[in-house]
């Protein structure tokens, strides 16, 4: 068998734009599944992946190693997030193919399970809430679907520093939604990278008194010496790793005792076999893994693969509800009961997507939120729970 060529589909996806990728084979119908969703660069990733087809043109799609390490290899400028999304979706679609081709899911092929079912953290509950009252109220409900923790960025528009008004107000966010769900959930608080060292230290020492899961990405993620401070400094756990691209910036990052979460993402760190190379590394730190999970379908298909055979895969994030046309533009099945998600067990990955459905839903340029005080604007009006939930 050998890989006769790669089609990529961009799907708006009202925050985003979704970025698919299909790697052909010369086996009559035979073809996997990737995603290279990388916000606020989806063409560019797109054209990645067109731009590797030649490099991986007749290679033996079984041959994931080789393929993985002759696309790095001959990439002379490594490592990033563009490159690495591109690969990523490529060796996601290599399992994928693998996996069909053998009629067995992508989890048998790396070891086999661990469990039957991953717990989940809620993100984009919180759509579109702006007082506290309104992320309490919004809390509540995240937690009556049963999710594990909830996660969300309280800091407006802050930039390196936070103003002492701004500061109050993330702190009274904080307490209302940790009032609204006691002891139910945990809290998890994201920051995007957003503070110098001494406001994250700050911060950290504020938030001790919420008792949170993880205080994540507290500085911009290529420090990785300040992100260790910052850990020492503080008395909440750290998290970070999503914007971290191969597994050698991650061995950076353990040797630095950086975080005490650690969280690659699938569409960007390199793919499947790159992120349980990550883990195993985490699991000889007993460092909890937590994969950073906020794109679409394929994405979330593939870490549910890696949850099924990870022994250290701690919390999968989960977007609460998506776009509607999302169960439109693919076959996902995805079970959500007592706040996990079961582990499918169909061959490959998993998933299909619908190309007709797609066109109906073209790329539409999106900017990045996070400094301009929108950041709640993450879910349309209309979005809609993309799982099914046992009552």
């Amino acid at each position: 068998m050998k890989i006769t060529g790669i089609k990529t589909f961009l799907c708006h996806a009202y925050r985003t734009n979704w970025v698919f990728v299909k790697v052909m084979t010369d086996q009559d119908g035979l073809y996997g599944l990737g995603e290279a969703t990388l916000e606020y660069k989806e063409q560019t990733a797109a054209m990645a992946c067109k731009e590797l087809e030649r490099v991986i043109k007749g290679c033996d799609p079984h041959a994931i190693e080789a393929v993985w390490h002759k696309v790095y290899r001959d990439s002379y400028w490594r490592g990033g997030p563009v490159l690495m999304s591109a690969l990523s979706a490529i060796e996601m679609a290599l399992w994928d193919i693998k996996g069909k081709d053998l009629g067995v899911p992508v989890y048998q092929l790396l070891g086999g399970k661990v469990r039957d079912a991953v717990p989940c953290y809620a993100n984009g509950w919180f759509a579109p809430a702006k007082t506290p009252a309104e992320f309490a109220e919004k809390a509540a409900i995240a937690v009556d679907q049963g999710f594990k923790a909830i996660k969300w960025d309280p800091f407006g528009s802050s930039y390196l520093h936070i103003e002492r008004a701004q500061l109050q107000q993330a702190m009274a966010c904080i307490g209302a939604v940790k009032e609204a769900v006691g002891n139910r959930a945990d809290i998890i608080i994201e920051a995007h990278g957003r503070f110098d060292v001494p406001t994250a230290v700050r911060i950290g020492h504020a938030l001790a008194e919420y008792d949170v899961l993880w205080f994540e990405e507290p500085i911009p993620p290529q420090n990785l010496e300040g992100l260790a401070e910052v850990k020492k400094r503080i008395k909440v756990p750290v998290s970070g790793g999503e914007r971290l691209y191969n597994r050698w910036e991650f061995k950076t990052l353990f040797e630095m005792r950086s975080v005490d979460v650690v969280q690659p993402d699938v569409s960007h760190a390199g793919g499947i076999m790159e992120l349980k190379k990550i883990a195993a590394m985490a699991e000889a730190h007993h460092i909890p893994f937590c994969p950073h999970n906020p794109s679409g379908p394929v994405a979330n298909a593939a870490t549910l693969q890696l949850a099924a055979c990870v022994p250290n895969f701690y919390l999968l994030e989960t977007m609460s509800s998506d776009v509607p046309w999302r169960s439109e533009i693919c076959n996902e099945e995805i079970r959500f009961e007592d706040g996990a998600m079961i582990i499918p067990d169909k061959p490959g990955l998993g998933i299909d997507i619908d190309e007709e459905e797609i066109r109906k839903h073209p790329y539409v340029p999106k900017e990045l939120r996070h400094y301009t005080g929108d950041l709640t604007d993450i879910r349309p009006e209309n979005g809609v729970k993309y799982f099914n939930q046992k009552t």
